[in-house]
């Protein structure tokens, strides 16, 4: 959560900044439209995984509030390993974009085109712990508590 809103005030400077050269001063730095993605897709991806180690993840809640308790605690497993496929397809699909993107450069900034791939597997990686952190937790009927709570 902290590097989703560490990023996110980035993305305020950036966009901030950008917009005040361009208009402001006919003078935008070329870079700023690639800072503001690479920020975007960090917000995203980090934030993403912060909302599953909160279960704040989109939910049919009155659908399965309607369920007896058993029903119930499977559709959260399988809420769960679906949650954990997902992003074990987004580490993964990730990896191998990085892998093909290497050697290439992002214009202006020069750094590999890889880069933009490095926060959605981080993001991957966490929402596997995360969802498997909660798997557990259902089995053991212990209940997660956000780490910044």
């Amino acid at each position: 959560m902290y590097i989703a809103s560490v990023c996110l005030v980035g993305l305020v400077v950036v966009v901030d900044y950008g917009v005040i050269m361009r208009y402001g001063f006919n003078d935008a730095p070329p870079f700023m439209e690639q800072v503001a993605l690479l920020l975007v897709i960090s917000v995203a991806m980090f934030g993403a995984s912060a909302g599953v180690r909160d279960a704040g993840h989109i939910g049919v809640e009155s659908l399965v509030g309607l369920l007896p308790e058993r029903p119930k605690f499977w559709v959260g497993v399988l809420a769960g390993l679906l949650t954990t496929a997902f992003a074990v397809i987004l580490f993964i699909g990730c990896g191998s974009m990085a892998l093909n993107t290497y050697e290439h450069s992002i214009p202006i900034l020069g750094i590999p085109e890889a880069t933009r791939y490095v926060p959605p597997m981080i993001a991957g990686v966490l929402i596997v712990l995360f969802s498997i952190e909660h798997l557990i937790a259902m089995f053991t009927k212990k209940k997660v508590v956000p780490s910044w709570h």
